[in-house]
């Protein structure tokens, strides 16, 4: 029998799982730093030497190629000197549903393609809602929290419209949306492709360390109206991407209910909140939005995709409902996911969030993030110890920023810093950190996501920071054209 039958049979689906599995187990077990620190041009040589023209060489040598060409040069999130952006080590029970769903292959688009997956998909969005405080909400998972976004402007968008007396083309070029300049850059991306004005996202002004200033949002809202604009939707952040700190929501919320306006709560990062033991009151006011963005795949511990729109009132989502005869008639009663969904064919993510909740239950999924939170608190503390380290404000969730400053450096040193440290880690693949910009600086980030990870490793991590930056600041040879790079960059 061939083995690329679609139809495989069950020893031959055993081998193949089996043979993946073993090397990906082996790799996990063995590797030593997050990153191999292979060169791009080499990694590009690699890719480039695969012929995908050829006759097929047997999955068992296309399984050993995977494993030498991406397994070998991947980045292990789940390594604890890995630290730069939004990725989690993902939870095992997860992974074992992952195989389930690329081995059924069910779309949740509509019923008569998913039937029980649907109905599971729409339970864990109403538990969900509920966690929020949605008694009647509802939703869809979606591809990520820029979607997730982008579906909740939509939202709003169509119900400004479906009240307002302007023509659509005026009513348009008059819709603003409120968020600060800490917000997610899909605010800014869904406004562009909702066909908004270039002026339509109006920045508020926040606390000086990131948060919204709910006091600035009601003047700002006040402002927009009485200059002819039409306030659409406030843009609230339960935890930005680069502090990681939490907009006050129930403020927020009062300046909303004021106005009349949609508010949308980003909780991309800080959904993880919602079952946390300790730390559930950091989304207080949350229950008051009418729509948020969550992302298992960030502070739930789920592989990517697993994100999700929840709205308050579950007719908001009819907005977006689009008909077709051979997919769902109008005349159709069964449960159609994409009826309320941006996508058609949809994977059905939602039975790794199900599979995990059963296996370890919501409250140590909380307890995980809680233990993220708390070294972020912990390595806040260390770097602002240290005269080596500088710390830029502090985080709610499990964000550290923070410059490097050698014994003599100057301000423009430490910055340029930024990038050539962040640059050297990654090229040896020893250990990966991020870097931003804040209050016009740059810094590096570290964005503490796996549960594993010790405060003495991170510890490892700031000592490597700190070598290379000695190296870079005293004897590297183009440190200056370092600097320029910096100073131009900025």
């Amino acid at each position: 029998m061939h083995e690329l039958l679609t139809r495989p049979t069950a020893d031959l689906y055993r081998s193949l799982v089996a043979q993946t599995s073993s090397r990906v187990a082996t790799r996990l077990e063995t590797v030593t730093q997050p990153f191999s620190g292979a060169a791009r041009s080499d990694l590009q040589e690699l890719v480039d030497g695969v012929a995908l023209d050829t006759g097929g060489v047997g999955t068992a040598r296309a399984i050993r190629e995977i494993d030498e060409l991406f397994l070998e040069h991947a980045v292990w999130f789940h390594h604890p000197s890995y630290a730069a952006h939004l990725n989690c080590p993902v939870a095992l029970p997860a992974v074992a549903a992952e195989t389930v769903l690329a081995a059924v292959n069910t779309s949740v688009d509509t019923y008569d393609q998913s039937a029980v997956g649907t109905l599971m998909e729409r339970r864990l969005l109403t538990w969900t809602s509920h966690r929020i405080g949605f008694p009647h909400g509802s939703g869809v998972f979606t591809s990520g929290g820029t979607q997730s976004n982008l579906h909740a402007l939509f939202l709003a968008r169509e119900a400004v419209l479906a009240q307002t007396e302007l023509a659509r083309a005026q009513a348009l070029a008059r819709l603003v949306v409120f968020a600060t300049a800490s917000s997610h850059f899909s605010v800014g991306k869904s406004a562009l492709l909702l066909g908004l004005s270039e002026d339509a996202v109006i920045a508020v002004a926040d606390d000086g360390e990131g948060r919204m200033d709910a006091a600035a949002l009601a003047v700002a809202l006040r402002e927009a109206e009485a200059s002819g604009r039409l306030p659409m939707a406030v843009v609230a952040t339960a935890g930005t991407t680069d502090r990681g700190v939490i907009d006050p929501l129930a403020p927020i919320a009062d300046a909303c209910d004021a106005a009349g306006v949609w508010m949308h709560v980003d909780a991309a990062y800080g959904c993880g909140l919602l079952v946390s033991p300790r730390h559930r009151h950091l989304l207080a006011g949350i229950e008051r939005a009418r729509s948020v963005t969550v992302d298992f795949h960030k502070s739930f511990f789920q592989p990517v995709s697993s994100s999700a729109l929840l709205v308050r009132e579950r007719r908001d989502l009819a907005a977006g409902t689009w008909h077709a005869d051979y997919l769902n008639p109008l005349e159709n009663e069964e449960p159609n996911q994409v009826d309320v969904s941006l996508q058609t064919t949809r994977r059905f993510d939602a039975l790794k969030l199900w599979v995990t909740l059963r296996a370890v239950g919501a409250e140590r999924l909380g307890e995980m993030f809680d233990t993220v939170i708390d070294l972020a608190r912990q390595v806040g503390d260390e770097v602002a110890a240290d005269p080596e380290l500088e710390l830029v404000g502090r985080t709610q969730l499990s964000t550290v920023l923070f410059r490097v400053r050698p014994d003599g450096a100057d301000t423009a040193t430490q910055d340029a810093l930024v990038a050539g440290v962040r640059r050297v880690l990654f090229e040896s693949g020893r250990a990966l950190v991020a870097k931003t910009v804040i209050d016009g600086r740059p810094c590096l980030k570290l964005t503490l996501m796996n549960p594993e990870t010790t405060l003495d490793d991170i510890r490892g991590v700031l000592a490597m920071v700190k070598d290379a930056a000695t190296t870079l600041a005293g004897i590297a040879p183009g440190f200056d054209e370092l600097l320029a790079d910096a100073e131009a960059s900025a």
